[in-house]
C-alpha cells in the first residue's frame, strides 16, 4: 500500500509539474489543450479505496485550479471522475483483476483501458467545460471544443501508457 502511495506522489508532483509548465501553454489552433494530470486519476491503482480515490482527484484538480485560477472548476471535475472511476473498471474489465493492479492495457486488456480512459476524459471535459461555459451561448463551438479537447488528452494519455517504463518491467519479470 505504501509502494501504491509513493506511486501516487511521483505521478502526481510530475504530471502537475508538466501540466502547469508545458500543457498548459499548449493550445492546439486556440481550441484545444492536452490535459495531461489527468493520468494521475488514470493510474492509481484498483485497490485504493473510493474515498482515497475522490480525495486524490479533488486534490489534483484543485492544485490545477490554484495554477491556473479556475476557481474550482477542475476540482470538481475530477471529483465526478473520481468518483465513478471504480465502477468503470468494474464495468468494462473482462479480465479478473488482482488486487495491486494499476490499470493498464495488460491489466485490463486493451480494449477494457480504451473505453474506459475514453470515458473518464470525457466525463471531466463535458462537466468541465459546461461549468465554464455556464450560459450554453454557442453550444456548436462547446462540442466542437470538448471533442478536441478529449482527442488531444486520450492521445497523449495512450502515448504516455505505450511508453510506461512499469509495464515493462512487469512484462519482463
Amino acid at each position: 500500500m505504501i509502494k501504491s502511495f509513493a506511486k501516487i506522489l511521483i505521478y502526481f508532483v510530475l504530471f502537475v509539474l508538466i501540466q502547469v509548465l508545458i500543457m498548459d501553454n499548449v493550445h492546439v489552433f486556440r481550441i484545444a489543450t492536452p490535459f495531461l494530470y489527468l493520468f494521475i486519476i488514470v493510474k492509481i491503482p484498483i485497490n485504493v479505496s473510493r474515498s482515497y480515490v475522490i480525495a486524490i482527484s479533488f486534490l489534483a484538480g484543485i492544485v490545477i485550479d490554484m495554477f491556473s485560477n479556475t476557481l474550482g472548476m477542475h476540482a470538481a471535475a475530477c471529483s465526478l471522475i473520481g468518483m465513478v472511476r471504480n465502477p468503470l473498471i468494474y464495468t468494462f474489465s473482462v479480465k479478473e483483476l488482482t488486487e495491486d493492479a494499476t490499470p493498464s492495457y495488460h491489466s485490463l486488456g486493451v480494449g477494457a483501458f480504451i473505453k474506459y480512459v475514453v470515458s473518464l476524459v470525457v466525463l471531466h471535459h463535458v462537466t468541465l467545460f459546461l461549468i465554464e461555459s455556464i450560459s450554453l451561448f454557442d453550444p456548436v463551438f462547446l462540442i466542437f471544443r470538448i471533442f478536441a479537447n478529449v482527442i488531444l488528452t486520450v492521445l497523449f494519455v495512450f502515448i504516455i501508457e505505450a511508453f510506461n517504463l512499469e509495464r515493462k518491467r512487469n512484462e519482463a519479470q
